[in-house]
């Protein structure tokens, strides 16, 4: 069963706007897990725009099913996720002052970085995912690298889906696929919705993980967080 990791960082970019703690992202964390979600994400970054180093520690004691935080491995980061250590650390290339992901590791080049810092997530019991394009070789190089898993980049996916989805998944596909005959796990994240998200299961059942933050909070705001994660579920039946 592909598991539904619920991203809350739209959550604490909206109690951030009034500076106070409305809405709590320790409790929506909690009520997302109470609703069915199997995992949290979290992606904070350096200037602290949404979730905080602090919201990072706050949430990890709450957590019973699976704590995924991403971001770029550098020594902030590192010394958090070392500190807390969650289930999974999600590593991915982000600028320090990026609006949002917009493209994965190139496992090649920074190979020996990336192997350095998998090792130190191996050594403190921490799963290692390695966000990526959909590319067959980006993936094997993230087998190089020691990492446990992949995370496909899927807004490319979510961009051609309405115009021709056999077209925008095929890429996918063939991701995916080296990374089951290597013995990668995969994961997928980014612009999965309601109208794309259960095609892409249909055809890569073997994803183990789907994190998704900006659309499922935007669902929620018409549907309710409880009513939303639910569709999301059964989305990925």
């Amino acid at each position: 069963m592909t598991k539904l990791s619920v991203n809350i960082n739209k959550v604490a970019t909206i109690r951030n706007a009034r500076g106070a703690n409305n809405p709590d992202v320790v409790k929506v964390a909690i009520d997302c897990e109470a609703f069915g979600a199997q995992g949290i994400t979290v992606h904070p970054r350096p200037d602290e725009r949404h979730i905080r180093y602090q919201d990072v520690r706050d949430i990890r004691p709450i957590i019973t099913t699976e704590f995924n935080i991403e971001g770029n491995p550098i020594d902030s980061f590192m010394q958090l996720v070392t500190e807390v250590k969650p289930t999974q650390v999600t590593l991915v290339p982000d600028a320090n002052d990026q609006i949002t992901s917009n493209h994965g590791y190139d496992t090649i080049s920074d190979r020996d970085f990336l192997t350095d810092i998998c090792s130190t997530l191996r050594s403190n019991g921490i799963r290692s995912s390695i966000f990526v394009d959909a590319d067959p070789i980006m993936v094997e190089g993230a087998k190089a690298c020691g990492a446990d898993r992949v995370e496909l980049y899927t807004e490319p996916y979510a961009s051609g889906y309405l115009n021709d989805r056999a077209t925008a998944i095929r890429p996918f596909i063939a991701a995916a696929e080296e990374a089951r005959r290597i013995g990668l796990g995969l994961n997928a994240g980014h612009d999965l919705s309601l109208i794309n998200l259960h095609y892409y299961h249909q055809m890569i059942p073997w994803t183990d993980e789907t994190s998704i933050g900006h659309a499922l909070i935007c669902d929620a705001l018409y549907m309710g967080l409880k009513e939303t994660i639910k569709k999301y579920l059964l989305a990925l039946q």
